[in-house]
């Protein structure tokens, strides 16, 4: 609308320069510049307003709105000042005395032209008069040299076109340059004039001609009729002058309205870039402040213990993303190692609990088996007729200490497990020999996929093999219940071995029954099998945890089955 407002302003737009158009244009100017200033103040109130309920951040958001909306601000109301100002000067000079006095002048310059012609040809007619007058004669007697005189005295005084008309308008003689233009008879007032003897400039001719009439005292009601035109680029000219100095005049007199349309139309600018910059302010605000926002939030929560939280990806630049993903992934370090650190605790704890119980189980068990081969060879004689059910009785205490001391047993292996001794080992190799030990006892089909020959990692190679043992007998106990279900079941367990940046990944999947609960399993002493002791998972997750590597269990999506993944890392 100020484009449209200045195109028009200066008679350039497609809207009509008059008085109406330019008071409708204003007036709509006007109300675009209240929704400017309004859009604007809620927007700054907005911010405020979410500033001071969530603070972070709000001081960020406010400091880059100020400062862009001021760099806006700021020149565009010095430009403002100078621009008005020296608008307003050049309106001043624009009608200065000299500029208005040249205009006048030359105003005057094309009139006074005119009137001049128009003395020259009142003063042919009356030259031309006085010789028509003299040859009269030849009007009657000769009117071909009649003729003739008249066109001498048309090309003599460089006359365009001559009439003879009588009182009633009446054409009696012509000679003219273009007998298809017109012929304007003069009025009663003007024939009245002519009848006393004077040249009368005829009012009513065409605007490119001076045209004069004058009587001829010679001959009976006949009149001199001559006119010459007058220059098409003089007339060009007058015109134009004309047309000056009405727009002169009309500026001189609607300055004030000038100014204020200049002034309303600069504003609309002015406003218009504040808007522009006040937007883009806050769009460049809230993508600069919402990582930094985020990354606050995010670590508020870590301060207060909650390592569960991410910092939302969100669309920004290139470098606040990589910012975000940093955090998130040193958010997933702390939980990691707090975990392996609570897990590290428990075993401790663990360890400790068994350590003490395998001490106060297995001190009373050496007792009470001397005491069984004490009543055996007491009693044994001497009850003839119980001699079978007392020796079945004992058999049965006896076979209930030895499954109490198995499990006195894996409890101090638990928790007299020795620290890893890491060395450069084959990964893909010891593999390959559990399975060449697994195959010659199992029924199940067991495939080995790996992208690499060779596979280093630093560690414990008993251990490791252990692990692994305990992880495939699992699987096929897993899949042992399937088979007890459906005779035709056929069992399937994958190894795969996987390069992985800085890692080796094992993945270790099978199609069995899956796994009940993730988190329980990983509790010493938690078991879901009859002749289980739960030691089993929580022995392999201690032992990855001391190779520095990380242990996971899963059930399949379709859940036929479970997937184990082992992370260790690579030689260095």
């Amino acid at each position: 609308m100020g484009i449209v407002t200045f195109l028009t302003f200066i008679n350039e737009g497609f809207v009509p320069l008059t008085d109406e158009n330019l008071q409708t244009l204003l007036i709509i100017d006007i109300f675009l510049l209240i929704i400017f200033f309004t859009l604007i103040f809620r927007n700054f109130y907005r911010f405020y307003y979410t500033g001071k309920k969530n603070k972070k951040g709000s001081q960020t958001n406010l400091k880059y709105i100020s400062v862009f909306s001021l760099f806006t601000v700021i020149p565009s109301l010095i430009v403002a000042i100078f621009s008005l100002f020296i608008f307003n000067f050049g309106i001043q000079n624009y009608f200065d005395k000299q500029i208005s006095r040249a205009v006048n002048n030359s105003f005057d310059i094309a009139k006074n032209y005119l009137e001049e012609s128009k003395e020259n040809v009142l003063s042919d007619v009356i030259l031309m008069s006085v010789g028509l007058n003299r040859a009269s004669g030849f009007y009657y007697s000769n009117p071909n040299r009649f003729k003739q005189i008249i066109r001498s005295e048309k090309i003599l005084r460089k006359i365009d076109d001559v009439y003879l008309i009588d009182s009633l308008g009446n054409i009696l003689l012509s000679d003219t340059r273009d007998i298809s233009e017109e012929f304007i008879i003069p009025d009663d007032e003007e024939y009245d004039q002519a009848l006393e003897g004077k040249p009368v400039s005829i009012t009513d001719s065409l605007e490119n001609k001076t045209t004069v009439m004058t009587k001829l005292t010679s001959l009976v009601d006949t009149y001199l009729y001559i006119s010459r035109n007058i220059d098409e680029e003089i007339l060009r000219y007058l015109n134009e002058t004309e047309q000056a100095v009405s727009f002169y005049y009309s500026v001189e007199n609607s300055q004030t309205g000038i100014k204020v349309t200049f002034a309303i139309i600069y504003i609309i600018v002015v406003t218009l870039l504040l808007f522009l910059s006040t937007s883009i302010a806050i769009t460049f605000a809230s993508r600069l402040t919402k990582p930094i926002i985020n990354l606050i939030d995010a670590s508020d929560s870590i301060s207060k213990g909650a390592l569960d939280v991410k910092v939302p990806d969100v669309e920004t630049d290139e470098e606040f993303r990589q910012l975000n993903q940093n955090f998130n992934q040193m958010i997933e370090r702390l939980k990691e190692q707090q975990d392996k650190l609570l897990i590290t605790e428990r075993y401790e704890a663990w360890e400790s609990v068994a350590r003490k119980l395998a001490h106060e189980i297995k001190n009373p068990l050496t007792p009470i088996q001397l005491s069984i081969d004490s009543l055996r060879e007491k009693y044994k004689n001497k009850l003839v007729d119980e001699g079978k059910n007392f020796e079945k009785y004992l058999e049965t205490i006896n076979r209930q200490i030895k499954d109490i001391e198995k499990l006195v047993n894996e409890f101090s292996n638990f928790a007299r497990m020795p620290r890893p001794i890491l060395k450069k080992i084959d990964i893909t190799q010891l593999i390959n020999k559990t399975l060449d030990f697994i195959k010659l006892t199992t029924k199940n089909s067991i495939n080995l996929f790996n992208d690499s020959k060779k596979q280093f990692i630093n560690g414990d190679e008993d251990q490791l093999n252990r692990v692994f043992i305990n992880l495939i007998k699992n699987s096929e106990e897993s899949i042992l219940e399937n088979l007890q279900k459906n005779p035709n079941f056929k069992g399937n367990i994958d190894i795969e071995i996987i390069s992985n940046n800085d890692y080796i990944v094992i993945r270790i999947t099978d199609n069995g029954t899956g796994i009940t609960d993730a988190k329980k399993a990983m509790t010493p002493y938690f078991t879901t099998k009859k002749t289980g002791t739960g030691l089993g998972l929580p022995i392999v997750t201690k032992i990855i945890n001391e190779h520095s590597g990380n242990f996971s269990i899963k059930n399949k999506l379709d859940k036929n089955g479970a997937i184990v993944t082992i992370a260790l890392p690579k030689y260095v």
